[in-house]
């Protein structure tokens, strides 16, 4: 039984599974997204997004250094580092958690596996740009019956009381003279 046993193990021992998860997530703040099995995706998602959180709110350079190197004890590559501390970080300064994300691709030919590409959610700019369009022109369906027939009664009222008034005008200029 794995009862309380937090993280997938992916059949690997520990120092092939922590080079292996170095390695993915060098490559995916390196290339931004990355094609790869579901179960390896959830366990790389559990290994970066603390290392992304390391990034923020770094105030005074000794802060900045000790994340740095913090960061650089897990990935054991530089390039990642400069990357995550300097583009990532400003993307990601004002995101509360949730980096990465997680798109499903259908199974591999060879061995059936659940293949998914796993990306960091700032730098998907096909869903960034259908989010801004999306949320321009969306709309609730609560309450619209309702709205429909007060605008409804309201346009009905609205023609009765302006043909009213100029018939009342006509009235009163006719008494007038």
């Amino acid at each position: 039984m794995r009862h309380r046993k937090k993280f997938n193990h992916l059949g690997r021992k520990s120092a092939h599974r922590k080079a292996m998860l170095a390695n993915m997530a060098s490559s995916l703040i390196l290339h931004k997204r990355i094609k790869t099995t579901v179960a390896k995706a959830k366990a790389l998602r559990m290994y970066v997004e603390p290392l992304i959180t390391k990034t923020k709110d770094l105030n005074t350079v000794e802060e900045r250094i000790h994340a740095q190197r913090t960061v650089f004890a897990y990935l054991k590559d530089k390039y990642a580092v400069k990357e995550l501390f300097g583009e990532v970080a400003a993307k990601v300064a004002d995101r509360p958690g949730g980096y990465t994300r997680i798109l499903k691709l259908g199974n591999r030919i060879g061995d059936n596996a659940e293949m998914c590409l796993i990306e960091l959610v700032d730098y998907n700019e096909n869903m960034l740009e259908s989010k801004k369009s999306s949320s321009a022109g969306k709309r609730t369906r609560r309450g619209r019956r309702k709205a429909t027939t007060a605008d409804s009664t309201v346009a009905a009222e609205a023609p009765a009381q302006e043909s009213a008034e100029p018939t009342s005008e006509s009235t009163e200029a006719e008494s007038k003279e």
